[in-house]
């Protein structure tokens, strides 16, 4: 076994990697960028060398800076984590000239299945079943519409070198093809350098299911399934194992098939390959086809450590240290069920844009498991991935599984940046979630209702009040629990949300009684057992002062400004015809001059961050008084890209 081994990634696959390898007594050595000098993975490592700056380009992608880390710090191999440099052929060749073991597959595996065309045809060859569709050199868009009708539509236009939905564009209608390959090729040469795509049929009710495999190069076993369908804009968002409605028949042919794909390329290490499934019928043995296999351990891995016990990092580092498989397929099993929630910092109304901010408060339900990456204090940057953490929770049942989930998001505490944590929560009471009944499309059908916010209700508001004048709980806010000389100490709340203002009256009796008047109706506080009651009823949600705000943590998190009398009113702000930056990010292209009438909705710009991009439209009718960035500009969240003119502007 490996004595030293460096972690060539950041956040909470760093920590996660870190965690196991002190628990086999293995050293480990962060690398980190400028912009996460603090960051945890650093502090819990035993040593950490610096490799650049924040963009990745300048730092977790420089392979020759990572292997120059590695052999100055004394590691015998490199765990690459996921994302940047995990399925770069060029980087494993790089390290095994080095002299290092890279923690992973073989550069030929990587590239057998790094084109996702290469990659089917290969599968095809194997006897895997694939996804009718053109996966052909030929990439002159007449070509690419002639193949679309001959497949009919819906298609699908996938990016060969793409992941993560990028460089993908689902196209319903011949009409829209041209304007869907022009944005997929945009998009995929950005991430990936690579602007080649395929187009594949789209199946109507599709279901996202893989299998996780592992090998040593010589021999492969699947350890079971993991159902990946709660899907966003192409990302997961919820993953579960075992599939909901899995049969064994229809198990043991996908793991089959996925242990044909692993040993067709002698695969070593952990991969995932993901299957599409037809959903409408039930799921069946054959109704399942190739998409493409991920060479590296995936996002949602914990899931399957939590059903069949393995922890999958470990065997990593046993394997790549010279070990055959640690157990046969037939000593594999499933124990119960399993769920993971990608906790994001990203703005869920305004289209789930990536968010950024410091963390100013942060706790995790202690009941659930928690891979996170960051703390307290630590910002949420625009340089990397918005994930705050992965929420896992393991049940007997399904059922069981899933509401513990539900109980730890509500648990789950984050201030400082808006996050997606009231999404989740809705996702998990869906009733068709619920009920099992998934596929890659139910988000999108109910989006309106898992994204809705209720009203804050009176009782929450006092929660609020207490907390604006330090009654937390029992411990705090001892000024106002003092008594004037002729009646107990009432004092005035004023809580700010968006543009209601709330006005409440807090009148302390005692240690653990309260009295809060909102709009003439009081109610009765009182602290018992670790909580606040309101008439009679144990709150769920809990409030916390954070500055000059209260946050409001529970199904939803609920900010409110607490309005300093004193501060003077700040001056008239950008109009209502101003096209605001929604986050950091480049401005990839500009569509309109000025002087030039839109409507509304027309395209005005394309924003590039997080490396996806974001199409802005004209909220409003109105001419074009102002172009304020040009393409090529980078921005920060809330610049002014653009104006309408105001007085052309209709109501």
């Amino acid at each position: 076994m490996f004595h030293t081994i460096l972690i060539a990634n950041r956040g909470e696959i760093a920590v996660r990697i870190i965690r196991t390898a002190r628990a086999m007594g293995v050293r480990t050595v962060a690398v980190y960028s400028e912009a996460d000098a603090g960051a945890l993975h650093v502090e819990l490592a035993d040593a950490a060398v610096p490799i650049g700056g924040p963009a990745p380009r300048d730092s977790y992608l420089r392979g020759e800076a990572i292997i120059a880390a590695a052999q100055t710090t004394g590691a015998q191999a490199i765990h690459p984590g996921y994302g940047f440099l995990s399925e770069n052929p060029g980087f494993v060749e790089a390290v095994e000239a080095a002299g290092l073991i890279f923690i992973g597959p073989s550069a030929s595996a990587i590239r057998a299945m790094g084109l996702k065309d290469a990659a089917k045809a290969l599968m095809a060859e194997a006897g895997v079943p694939v996804v009718p569709g053109y996966h052909g050199e030929n990439q002159d868009p007449e070509h690419l519409a002639g193949a679309a009708d001959a497949i009919g539509y819906p298609v699908l236009i996938k990016a060969v070198a793409g992941g993560g939905g990028k460089g993908m564009r689902l196209v319903e209608a011949p009409a829209r093809f041209m304007e869907a390959l022009e944005s997929a090729k945009g998009e995929a040469a950005t991430a990936f350098g690579n602007d080649a795509v395929l187009v594949e049929k789209f199946i109507q009710k599709p279901r996202h299911i893989e299998v996780q495999v592992f090998g040593d190069g010589t021999d492969a076993v699947h350890l079971f399934e993991r159902d990946c369908s709660l899907q966003r804009r192409h990302q997961k968002v919820i993953e579960e194992a075992p599939a909901p409605g899995m049969t064994e028949e229809m198990r043991a042919a996908m793991g089959q098939a996925a242990v044909r794909a692993a040993q067709a390329i002698g695969y070593k290490g952990a991969g995932t390959v993901e299957f599409i499934v037809d959903g409408a019928r039930g799921l069946r043995p054959d109704g399942f086809w190739f998409m493409e296999m991920n060479t590296r351990l995936q996002v949602e891995h914990p899931v399957t450590e939590a059903i069949t016990g393995v922890d999958l990092v470990e065997w990593q580092l046993r394997v790549a240290a010279g070990e055959g498989l640690p157990l046969r397929q037939e000593e594999l099993t499933i124990t119960g069920h399993a769920f993971e929630a990608r906790l994001y910092a990203e703005d869920v109304p305004a289209g789930f844009l990536p968010a950024t901010g410091r963390l100013a408060h942060l706790r995790f339900d202690p009941a659930a498991r928690n891979d996170s990456g960051v703390r307290a204090g630590d910002a949420i940057s625009p340089w990397y991935d918005p994930m705050i953490a992965k929420v896992i929770t393991h049940g007997p049942t399904r059922a069981v599984a899933l509401r513990r989930l539900g109980a730890a998001l509500v648990g789950t505490e984050v201030a400082g940046t808006v996050t997606n944590l009231a999404f989740l929560g809705a996702l998990t009471r869906h009733a068709g979630f619920a009920a099992g009944d998934v596929d890659t499309g139910l988000i999108a059908r109910d989006l309106e209702a898992l994204t809705a916010t209720p009203e804050a209700r009176a009782p929450e508001l006092a929660l609020a009040a207490l907390a604006a004048v330090g009654l937390e709980a029992p411990d705090g806010g001892d000024g106002l629990r003092g008594f004037s000389l002729w009646a107990p100490l009432r004092h005035g709340v004023t809580l700010v949300s968006g543009d209601a203002d709330h006005a409440l009256r807090v009148e302390p009796h005692g240690p653990d009684h309260v009295t809060a008047t909102h709009d003439g109706a009081a109610m009765d506080c009182r602290f018992r057992a670790g909580a606040w009651w309101v008439d009679g009823v144990r709150m769920e949600a809990r409030a916390q002062r954070i500055g000059g705000q209260v946050v409001l943590f529970g199904q939803v998190t609920r900010v409110f400004d607490i309005p300093d009398p004193l501060a003077r009113a700040g001056g008239a702000g950008l109009g209502d015809g101003v096209v605001l930056a929604p986050m950091p990010g480049l401005v990839k292209a500009v569509f309109v001059a000025a002087g030039e009438t839109v409507e509304a909705g027309a395209r005005l710009a394309v924003l590039e961050a997080m490396k996806m991009e974001h199409t802005l439209t004209a909220p409003q009718a109105g001419v074009v008084e102002e172009v304020l960035a040009q393409a090529g500009a980078q921005v920060e969240a809330g610049a002014a890209l653009m104006r309408l003119a105001p007085d052309a502007v209709e109501a």
